[in-house]
């Protein structure tokens, strides 16, 4: 237990290093003809693009891209050589491990002639070929979302026949079967943004008739949504964003005046809290893609007015607990199974412990000296984030707390 335990406390430390500084650069421009509500998943150092519309026909076509190479490459359409009529927008995408590798899926949405599907299809990057799965158990629907937690894809929301949706489903790629899960505790919609994070997923915005600005997290392990902190950039729909624990991204989309916002705005998984981050350079735009990808955030495509983007823009984020190196917060010794010691260089701070369910620990901490301390033996074994609040600096950082032999 120890070995794991410090393994995730090295792949924290890993992850937040990985961010920069709140800026955008553009890309290598998405091949194809320019698309709107283009559906996407990461297989390893590639991102893909698939399916979407411009002025004349919705697509199956399929590209991928590196971020090393700052290149797309062309890719086997959606279905493959007798896909012919799978072109849609409106679809879900996502990735999963499958037969002992990484696969990507595209599923539901609406096609040219068919207006709400309830296809599943996935494809082997190892053989580029597409297999058509078990299909939705659902109400065909199109501008559902998903995300994924552990092995499982979770899918709900959407337009129907029937009208909009609030049910969900979990999809297990090992059995090719669909369960049913609790009904999405927020209003049914259309449209909305969805991502995962630390075995959690998160709903926000989209379109129950009225535009909404709202924000959910679903847990697992007790089937459950938790609504919190609302989205601060105004309701909206066909809006984008991406994951990069312990932060998420969420910006661009439509407002109920027809205003497409080119904004980004960053949730943090700790703290319950959004903050503003610089805007996307290009044009304001709705249903583009989004990916996150070599510690890169991505939004391309997308529609404005009339007019179909194929423009890339990659984004370097910042967390807003880990941008200051002012104070060098650090837990020690780390692991420990009765005492931490923190050294800071500030008189006026705030120091709280929260566990990885995202709940607030009863610790206290005393002075001793120009050190404090804090008793955490009633705390069970597991990786904690220390969080500091000092004026306007924030940081984070973890400790494993471990009863055996460290």
């Amino acid at each position: 237990m120890s070995r794991l335990l410090l393994t995730f406390y090295v792949i924290f430390l890993q992850q937040l290093s990985a961010f920069g500084q709140d800026y955008w650069q553009q890309r290598d421009t998405v091949n194809g003809p320019p698309k709107s509500a283009a559906s996407t998943f990461v297989l390893g150092n590639r991102a893909y693009v698939v399916a979407g519309t411009d002025d004349f026909e919705y697509k199956r076509k399929m590209y991928s891209y590196r971020a090393d190479q700052d290149d797309w490459d062309d890719e086997v359409s959606l279905g493959g050589e007798g896909g012919t009529g799978l072109g849609r927008i409106g679809a879900i995408s996502f990735a999963l491990e499958h037969e002992g590798q990484t696969k990507g899926y595209v599923g539901l949405g609406q096609t040219q002639t068919i207006a709400f599907m309830n296809d599943l299809w996935e494809y082997d990057r190892s053989t580029e070929a597409w297999t058509q799965k078990a299909n939705f158990v659902g109400a065909p629907r199109r501008e559902a979302v998903s995300f994924v937690i552990g092995n499982k894809a979770y899918v709900g929301t959407g337009n129907s026949a029937a009208g909009l949706k609030n049910d969900f489903f979990a999809y297990d790629p090992n059995s090719n079967t669909w369960e049913q899960i609790t009904d999405f505790s927020g209003t049914p919609r259309r449209a909305a943004v969805a991502f995962s994070m630390e075995n959690f997923g998160f709903i926000g915005t989209g379109d129950d008739g009225t535009l909404k600005n709202d924000f959910w997290m679903y847990n697992p392990q007790t089937d459950q949504w938790i609504q919190k902190a609302n989205f601060p950039g105004g309701p909206r729909s066909g809006a984008c964003g991406w994951s990069a624990f312990p932060v998420c991204y969420l910006g661009t989309g439509q407002d109920a005046n027809y205003v497409y916002h080119k904004d980004l705005w960053e949730y943090n998984y700790y703290l319950n809290s959004w903050i503003q981050r610089a805007d996307l350079p290009g044009p304001g735009r709705i249903n583009a893609v989004a990916f996150y990808l070599d510690g890169w955030g991505f939004i391309g495509t997308g529609y404005n007015n009339g007019t179909f983007y194929d423009d890339l823009w990659a984004y370097s984020g910042t967390t807003s607990i880990a941008e200051h190196a002012l104070f060098e917060l650090n837990a020690y010794p780390n692991p420990t199974s009765d005492f931490i010691s923190i050294s800071l260089t500030s008189e006026e701070f705030n120091l709280e412990v929260w566990n990885q369910l995202g709940q607030k620990m009863d610790i206290t901490f005393e002075r001793n000296d120009s050190k404090l301390c804090a008793d955490v033996r009633s705390l069970p074994d597991g990786v904690y984030y220390l969080h500091m609040n000092a004026a306007e600096i924030q940081q984070t950082t973890t400790f494993v707390k471990c009863c055996g032999p460290l």
